[in-house]
């Protein structure tokens, strides 16, 4: 028993600081993404495959070197690829202009409950996953 203790022990600290710890809302984690190819319904166009963040999550997902951005919504596990964070549906990749590379360095945050209902009261076409754009930040 002391050795399976001290073996759990030693594994959680592989994951204090790893990527697969879970991103919230008033943090942001800077990584690798990649995309995956075409999805099966049009409500899906703005999706992306996290390891660990809840299926529904909406999450900024922004190019470090060109500053673009899209917002997608967590619907798949993955990517397992070491030193990749997140995998963007093909839309979202096309949206911030890595296709041609197949990976881009990004910055991704959680966008919190609150501030999703905030922008769903002052445009309820929000609320609609087949008429989610993806918006413009200042």
């Amino acid at each position: 028993m002391p050795r399976l203790l001290a073996s759990l022990f030693a594994l959680s600290s592989l994951f204090i600081c790893s990527p697969w710890c879970p991103v919230h809302a008033e943090q942001s984690t800077i990584g690798l993404a990649s995309f995956y190819g075409n999805t099966p319904t049009p409500s899906e166009k703005f999706t992306a495959a996290h390891r660990t963040l809840p299926f529904g999550t909406m999450v900024a997902v922004t190019r470090v070197d060109t500053g673009a951005q899209v917002v997608v919504r967590i619907n798949d596990r993955g990517p397992f690829l070491r030193g990749r964070i997140i995998d963007l549906s093909k839309r979202a990749a096309e949206q911030l202009g890595m296709i041609g590379q197949g990976f881009a360095r990004v910055r991704i945050q959680v966008i919190s409950a609150q501030l999703l209902r905030s922008a769903s009261e002052r445009e309820p076409a929000a609320n609609c996953l087949a008429c989610l754009q993806a918006p413009i930040f200042d």
